[in-house]
């Protein structure tokens, strides 16, 4: 079987757990080396372990994606360990403080746009000059929110990040067609992962919250959220010369949730 990002080099953010996870192994099973960035390194290890065991190639870099050194330092390694970039899937992200807007806080706002719109810019920044010989995909996980959908009460500071990292998409896709950089944006809706783990739901949303009743459940395609590897199979699309010819689109992968709510 042909191995679509055969010899590719990818670097993914957030790689060691939920969408990022997924899609580092489908990259690497399609004959890409991978190079994980994460804030946790226990869970990225785990996952360049899973890698090797089935004979593929990946390195692990501690990296916090709202600092521009370590993102800088990062991409570096990477392109010093296997001499160019491919590949960029700039993944990571928080859901952060969920709350009236009244009720959120400076800090909470900035957190929240450092993390998810800051963080894409130093990502897609630095990759740049590294990509600009020889082209490639650069992919940047957005969401629904912000985009096509806006019933998620108290998401407010999430729906800007994600909003405005669609807007830089687009702006990217266009100053980087000139040297074959494609830029897309992949928009899931409710994905079975953990980020709601780290996620501060705040009591004084039932305040500002409208009643809605959806009909029985609020995925029409499917029973229940999407899976990780559902958005995975998206970005080895996205990732491979399949998609040569795509750039500058936002692509919503939610199986019509934002159709029924937005």
């Amino acid at each position: 079987m042909e191995k679509r990002v055969e010899g590719k080099v990818a670097f993914v953010t957030g790689g060691g757990s939920g969408i990022g996870k997924a899609a580092a192994l489908r990259l690497a099973r399609n004959g890409a080396k991978v190079c994980l960035l994460d804030r946790s390194l226990e869970p990225a290890l785990k996952v360049k372990a899973e890698i090797e065991s089935f004979g593929g190639e990946a390195c692990v870099f501690e990296t916090d994606i709202a600092e521009p050194e370590m993102i800088e330092k990062g991409i570096q390694h990477v392109v010093d360990l296997w001499g160019k970039l491919d590949i960029v899937f700039a993944n990571a992200g928080i859901n952060g403080k969920i709350a009236p807007i009244e009720e959120m806080t400076v800090e909470d706002w900035d957190q929240t746009i450092d993390v998810n719109l800051r963080g894409t810019f130093l990502t897609v920044k630095y990759a740049i000059p590294h990509m600009k010989e020889r082209g490639g995909s650069i992919i940047i996980t957005s969401s629904i929110n912000g985009n096509r959908m806006f019933s998620n009460f108290g998401f407010s500071i999430y729906s800007t990040s994600k909003a405005g990292q669609v807007a830089f998409m687009k702006m990217a896709a266009l100053e980087l067609a000139k040297f074959k950089i494609r830029v897309n944006a992949i928009c899931p809706g409710a994905i079975e992962t953990g980020i709601d783990d780290n996620t501060d739901y705040r009591p004084e949303l039932e305040r500002i919250r409208i009643p809605v009743e959806f009909p029985d459940g609020d995925q029409p395609l499917q029973e229940g959220p999407g899976q990780p590897d559902h958005v995975a199979d998206l970005v080895l699309f996205l990732a491979s010369d399949e998609s040569s010819h795509i750039t500058g689109t936002p692509i919503f992968i939610d199986g019509a949730e934002s159709l029924l709510r937005g």
